[in-house]
């Protein structure tokens, strides 16, 4: 999340509303777009007049907008540069470990994100990233600690509910996986993943045609979505369905290869 500059002296100089609506721009008000905020951050840090720390958190602002614009390079360079102004400032590190999360860099990302839950052991989305990488790792139980802790801090917190949603269900705690996921969907209806998630749940509950449901959701959602296509194959072969199984699990391996692999650590039989 963009975090607001707070109050900040503006010069006194002819430039004062330029300068004002810099920070404005830079903190995101009104709704405005990423490459927007991307240059009233630069205009702000390029005027000189900032402390040290609203620079780091103009630094870390712009990081994000970068990061939403898929610009991960830069993204990390902006919060290098906000940890260096402020090494106590937890936020850059967590989004620099998100950062490093999307690179696939998961030791770095790891590093990044124990530095940020040191700094504040109460940030509960560093907790929930974190958790991401321990997926990525395979290491299931400690995501499932993770994200217990991030609930633990911040009970409204849908990414934390859904991530344990699907980490239980690898685990194979099918029934408070599937409570996660309800609670989830309460909220925030047209999320793929946790339709995905929840299509496992069913999958290895042996209830297909709740599955392969679930499965089409997350497909209506995110039509790109590997797993669902593979789970929703395994699904339909077990209903009966091989010709439409057998498509949906090419479709899969067309988007992931390698995903069969991933469907038997998830504790699922897949296909030959």
């Amino acid at each position: 999340m963009l975090l607001l500059l707070g109050s900040l002296a503006a010069a006194e100089n002819p430039q004062k509303s330029d300068y004002l609506e810099n920070i404005a721009l830079c903190n995101g008000s009104d709704g405005t777009s990423f490459a927007v905020r991307i240059n009233g951050c630069t205009a702000f840090i390029d005027s000189g007049q900032g402390t040290a720390t609203a620079l780091a958190i103009a630094y870390n602002n712009r990081g994000n907008a970068h990061t939403a614009m898929g610009d991960i390079d830069r993204a990390l360079l902006d919060f290098d540069q906000s940890i260096k102004l402020d090494p106590t400032y937890a936020k850059p590190f967590n989004n620099r470990g998100a950062a490093y999360l999307r690179k696939g860099e998961y030791d770095l990302a790891l590093k990044a994100l124990d530095d940020a839950i040191k700094l504040n052991p109460n940030y509960a989305r560093a907790f929930v990233n974190r958790a991401g990488v321990y997926l990525k790792k395979n290491e299931y139980d400690r995501a499932a600690r993770d994200y217990d802790e991030a609930i633990r801090l911040e009970p409204n917190l849908e990414a934390a509910w859904s991530g344990r949603c699907w980490t239980r269900a690898i685990l194979g705690s099918l029934q408070a996986a599937l409570e996660d996921c309800n609670k989830v969907l309460q909220s925030w209806p047209n999320d793929a993943a946790t339709y995905d998630s929840r299509g496992l749940i069913h999958l290895k509950m042996e209830q297909a045609g709740a599955a392969i449901e679930d499965f089409s959701t997350a497909l209506r959602f995110d039509p790109k979505l590997a797993s669902a296509f593979y789970g929703r194959g395994l699904a339909r072969l077990a209903s009966g369905d091989k010709a439409g199984g057998d498509a949906d699990i090419s479709a899969a391996k067309t988007i992931q290869a390698g995903i069969d692999n991933d469907f038997v650590r998830y504790g699922v039989r897949g296909s030959n």
